[in-house]
């Protein structure tokens, strides 16, 4: 695949060139591949205003036509996608096979708004519920919430930002999108398929754009919802400006995952492998904690270590590569410090431990102190630490002393054990029998506490950019 010499934004469904730019680097060389045009605060005060002129369009755009929009996506990712798995493999520096994964998540994403865009219900109600009631009926609906602004992340381009995109089209809401400035180029690639269809004008707008240039996106009362994916330092102090709009924040992580005396080892230790150290770690629920029972303890610790040292690290071109950069060489040296602070607080090092700019070693640590940022905060990179419990009580506990809440894994056989930690984790989602990094796109996916407030998985987004509207009718005779 060529990537193309510069990408343009899209200003109300149209493509347009600036002349202000930003650089996009592949992240495993460094080497700047491509330029991409960055709005200013005017473009997307436009953007803004455009948006809210197609608000009445696209509340009116029939739900067969909203699915037509979202089924020629469809279709057009499936002719492109090997073109949109090497834009990631360039700009995230996403391991080749997983950003084919994550193009398929793309596919799927858009798939299920297209079949959800069609089944926005309501319910009739039975309002007499006494005498004064008496030849009331009742219905609701669910209506537009009207103009979205929409920040996606720099670590899923593709399926973050379809996971705001494609619920505001199954909505019937006009949107502006802002992607991370230092992978752009898989937004700017939905915004070239969406400019094919026949959205109403003015319906969507995806900006690059400068954070200082971004103010209006969270401040402007012209947008009735924010949806914003990425820290919790940068997300709660958006809600704090946000005024009236809702907002909706899909934050970090410090995924926890329990290995019980019952689970198989073997298989516990492949998914742990996937849950580390898939993308480098850069997962807001990658297995940041394993927390393993005392019994099996040196059993499945000595198996994880054999198996995160035969991980391959380099070129994520190459088919046979799992680790990969990170972001950037200074999220790579911010790991290398917190791993060190680790170690001279008295850590042992199992494996990894090694940086060489943005690339960062598959690493494992065990007796870290757990008030120490790689156990306290969110890593984003591929280091987990491992700990001992003698019981599952203490376990959850230990998985609760968190200020985050995202997902949470349990690897046991107990169902009572499986039960209680639905019960009592305190977290948005809880899996058993696999990591917490485990997700598919239809099913509702958020946190607690610092991890954000209010779910995605596009049922539940098109629940949050929908209001309910109550008809009464009161009967005569």
């Amino acid at each position: 695949m060529t990537i193309q010499a510069k990408y343009p934004y899209y200003l109300a469904n149209k493509s347009q060139h600036s002349q202000a730019t930003i650089d996009v680097t592949d992240k495993y060389s460094g080497d700047v591949v491509t330029k991409v045009s960055v709005a200013d605060a005017a473009v997307i005060d436009q953007a803004i205003d455009a948006a809210v002129q197609a608000t009445d369009a696209m509340r009116k755009l029939p739900p067969y036509k909203r699915q037509e929009i979202l089924s020629h996506c469809v279709s057009r990712f499936q002719e492109r996608a090997e073109e949109l798995a090497q834009s990631l493999c360039v700009e995230v520096g996403k391991p080749i096979k997983d950003s084919r994964g994550e193009v398929s998540r793309l596919i799927d994403t858009f798939r299920i708004a297209a079949e959800e865009s069609v089944r926005i219900e309501g319910e009739v109600l039975n309002l007499e519920i006494s005498a004064r009631a008496k030849g009331y009926r009742g219905m609701d609906r669910r209506v537009p919430i009207g103009p979205c602004s929409l920040i996606s992340p720099f670590n899923f381009p593709l399926n973050l930002a379809a996971h705001k995109i494609a619920p505001a089209i199954a909505a019937g809401c006009p949107f502006v999108l802002k992607p991370a400035s230092r992978t752009p180029i898989g937004a700017l690639l939905i915004g070239e398929v969406l400019a094919e269809t026949e959205l109403p004008d003015g319906a969507f707008s995806i900006l690059p754009c400068h954070r200082d240039a971004a103010e209006a996106l969270t401040t402007d009362d012209r947008f009735k919802l924010l949806s914003f994916t990425g820290s919790p330092e940068v997300g709660w102090a958006l809600k704090a400006k946000a005024g009236k709009k809702k907002v909706l924040l899909e934050l970090g992580g410090n995924a926890a995952c329990v290995v019980d005396e019952d689970a198989d080892l073997d298989d516990a230790v492949e998914r742990m492998v996937v849950g580390a150290f898939y993308q480098s770690g850069q997962s807001c629920i990658g297995v940041q904690r394993v927390l393993v029972h005392d019994a099996v303890y040196e059993s499945f610790r000595d198996k994880f270590v054999t198996a995160t040292k035969r991980l391959k690290m380099g070129d994520p071109k190459n088919d046979d590569t799992f680790i990969g950069p990170v972001i950037s060489a200074d999220e790579g040296e911010r790991l290398k410090q917190w791993i060190d602070e680790a170690i001279a607080a008295g850590a042992t090092l199992l494996c990894g431990g090694g940086r060489d700019g943005a690339m960062v070693e598959a690493t494992l640590l065990e007796n870290v102190p757990s008030e120490l940022p790689i156990c306290a905060e969110e890593a984003f990179g591929p280091v987990a630490v491992l700990s001992r419990f003698e019981s599952f009580d203490e376990a959850i506990q230990e998985i609760n002393n968190s200020r985050f809440g995202l997902q949470a894994g349990v690897f046991t056989r107990d169902l009572y054990k499986a039960m209680k930690a639905w019960d009592e984790l305190v977290v948005g989602g809880v899996v058993i029998g696999d990591i917490p990094s485990w997700r598919v796109d239809h099913m509702p996916y958020g946190g607690v506490k610092d991890s954000g407030l209010g779910r995605e998985g596009i049922r539940y987004s098109i629940e949050e950019m929908t209001e309910r509207r109550l008809l009464v009718i009161r009967g005569l005779g």
